[in-house]
Order: structure tokens, then sequence, then C-alpha cells
């Protein structure tokens, strides 16, 4: 008799139990669709740290009066900084120059236009606020030559600006990610008075040099041999004694020619402003700054550093990190390094800059800034940024003709 009913209970479900089938379905999908998406979101940001982009807009201007020569813009941490700078613009202008911040609110900063604008422009209220200042070479009204130099990845364009006497000592000047050569203007005229040429240089992938075969970056892993050729080509014109001279990535470039080039024995220094000294520094930051979780940037490093992720970000090579890592090799330094950093950059942080300051005092000199952000630091103090400058190159003695 009871052996219909023990059958009738064992084959029947438990309610509990179907809910529970469910629920573990239900989990194993959205745990599947997050990691998909986070996977999606590592993927987004690994290509994004090697893909060259165009000038993003990064403020708003809201209003230009003409009559009084003025632009009123949002307020930013960079634009209500003090000093001059650049203001990439689209319409009937496609750059101005701007100056001291002659008024300001809550929201808004007024600076003085330093480039005329007519009553009749129309500019569209996009813009990208920049620490450029110059934008072409005339603009120094000093002496200058186009020069072409033969790099691995192609003809790459520079500019040549002679010092005023011969001189054996030249200065190779390496841009930033995202920028062009028009960037390091700003610091010919200092050299210029120390007597020394000025080869402001382009690499591969920068808009203006050619593109490699994949056309992304490598971070200073592969542009440093362009900046290489130009140094060849600096020895080749007379230079015997050559200071590299980088800003930001170019500072990550220019360390990797101070530790790779086969011309290593004419570099007798370096000048880096606001520069990488260290990759996973900068993308754990940057990752900080957008709010990701630490899964989704160390993925995305794992991405863009091993071969297995170069398919997948479409770099051609995996990223040396340990390679480009500055402070762990420090020990391979052999010149001596004027670091110029602002302690609140806002993209490439100071800490590996002081990190390598700490691990080479023998041979490093950090200029520590605490309000310039990044590579502003001439537009923010001018005066103190170019004695910096002179100071370390008279103290190299690469201010005076060799064997005087």
């Amino acid at each position: 008799m009871n052996a219909p009913r023990r059958a009738a209970t064992g084959g029947a479900s438990h309610p509990s139990a179907g809910l529970i089938g469910v629920s573990l379905t239900l989990l194993s999908l959205a745990l599947g669709s997050t990691l998909t998406a986070l996977g999606a979101i590592s993927l987004r940001m690994a290509r994004r740290v090697v893909t060259p982009a165009a000038r993003i807009p990064n403020v708003r201007m809201v209003a230009v009066d003409a009559a009084a020569q003025t632009v009123r813009m949002e307020r930013t941490a960079d634009t209500e900084l003090p000093g001059r700078y650049g203001l990439f613009t689209t319409g009937t202008l496609d750059y101005l120059r701007v100056g001291s911040v002659v008024g300001a609110d809550d929201t808004t900063v007024t600076r003085k236009l330093l480039t005329h604008v007519p009553a009749d422009a129309s500019l569209a209220p996009d813009a990208a606020f920049s620490g450029w200042y110059f934008d072409e070479p005339e603009q120094l009204h000093l002496p200058f030559r186009t020069a072409l130099i033969g790099a691995p990845s192609g003809p790459c364009p520079a500019w040549v600006f002679p010092a005023e006497r011969e001189s054996d000592v030249w200065v190779v000047q390496v841009h930033g990610r995202g920028t062009t050569r028009a960037e390091t203007l700003r610091a010919v005229p200092v050299f210029h008075e120390l007597g020394i040429t000025s080869l402001v240089v382009s690499y591969r992938n920068d808009g203006e040099a050619p593109r490699s075969r994949t056309g992304t970056y490598a971070l200073g892993a592969t542009e440093w041999r362009d900046v290489d050729a130009a140094i060849a080509y600096a020895r080749r014109n007379g230079a015997r004694r050559v200071v590299l001279m980088g800003w930001s990535m170019g500072g990550a470039i220019a360390l990797q020619a101070d530790l790779q080039s086969p011309h290593r024995n004419v570099i007798v220094g370096l000048v880096l402003d606001s520069p990488v000294v260290d990759w996973r520094t900068v993308l754990d930051y940057q990752a900080r700054l957008l709010k990701l979780p630490p899964l989704v940037s160390g993925l995305a490093r794992q991405m863009v550093g091993s071969d297995w992720g170069v398919p997948l970000v479409r770099s051609g090579a995996a990223i040396p990190f340990d390679r480009l890592d500055v402070v762990a090799r420090a020990d391979e330094l052999r010149h001596p390094v004027l670091l110029l950093h602002s302690d609140d950059d806002g993209f490439v942080p100071a800490d590996a800059s002081h990190r390598l300051a700490a691990a080479r005092p023998d041979l490093v000199r950090m200029e520590t800034f605490t309000v310039a952000r990044h590579t502003k630091l001439w537009n923010y103090d001018e005066d103190r940024w170019s004695e910096a400058i002179r100071s370390w190159v008279r103290g190299q003695g690469l201010d005076r003709p060799a064997g005087d």
C-alpha cells in the first residue's frame, strides 16, 4: 500500500528545487553577461591605448567678445591656470592664442585673446585647450630650415633651428602622444639662447611621419628608432653631443633611445617634461580616473602586453611593459636627466618620475611643480621652467663649445 506513495513522492520535484535551478541559470547568464561586458570594456581600453587619435575637444567656448578681444569658456583645472595657452577651434579660425585670466565665476573663465578675432568670425563652441602656444615655426622669429630624417619608418619631417654660432651640441625635441612636433616649439628659444641647435622631429604614426604597417603606437618600444635616426642626422650635420628632450610619451621614447641607441656615445643628457617613465603607472591612473574596476584595467594591460592579445588589439606586437619601465631599469641609466613634472599633472602622474629621481639621485635632478598640469609647465611659469633648463645645461657644460 505504501509503495505507490513512495513512488509518487520520489518522482515529484520540490518547488524550491526548481526555483534554485532557475536562479542558478539566471545567475550564470548574468555573470556571463557581466564578464562579456567587462571584456568588451577592457578591449576598448586596450585599443585606445595604442591607437593614435585625432585632437579631442575638451572645453566649450561660451562667448567670444570681438570688441574686448576676450573669450569666455568653461572653467576647468586647465582653463583656470595662469599663463599663455593655445585653443584649437573650428570655423573661421582653427587656432587661437590666449593669455591671462581677466574674469571668472563658478562655472566659466574669461581670458584675453592674443590672436585677433574679427567681429564677423564664426567659431564652433567645442574647442581643445592646449599648452602648445606656438603652432608654426615662423612664430618663433628664429632662422630655421626643414629637413627629412631617413628613419626606419620612412622619411620623417623635421625642423632645424641652428645655433647662432657653430656648435657641436644639438637637442632633439620629441613630442608626445596625440600631438605633433609643434608641441615642442616652446623649448627652442631657451636652447637657442644657450647656443644649442634644435632638431624638432616627427615619428611614425604621429600624423606627419609615415604610418607603420599597423598604424598603432608602441608607446616608445619602436618609435625610439625614428629618434635614433634623428640623432644620426644630427651627427652627420656636425653634432658631437646630443641632448634628448621628450614631452609626455616623447619622454618614454627619449628614454628608450637613451637606453638602446647605437649612438648612445654621443648622448650627453635628457630633459623630460611631464614624461611617461612607467606605462603601467599611467594606465592604472587613467583607469581610476574613468572609475573602471581594477579587473578591467588589468585585463586591458594583459591584452596590450601579451602575444595572445595582439590580434584582438590589432597592435602588431605585444607592448613590452617591463622594458618600458625605466624605474625598474634605473641602474642602466648612464646620462644626466632633468625631470620637469607637476604633481597635479592630471594625465601622467608624477609618481614614477619621483621614484626615478629617488632611485638615481646621482644622475637625476627633479624640478617639481605643484600647479601646472600636463605639459603646461612652460605656460604656467615660463621663467622658472626656462631657468631650470638653463641651470641644468650650464651645469653640464653644454653651453660651451667642446674644449673651452
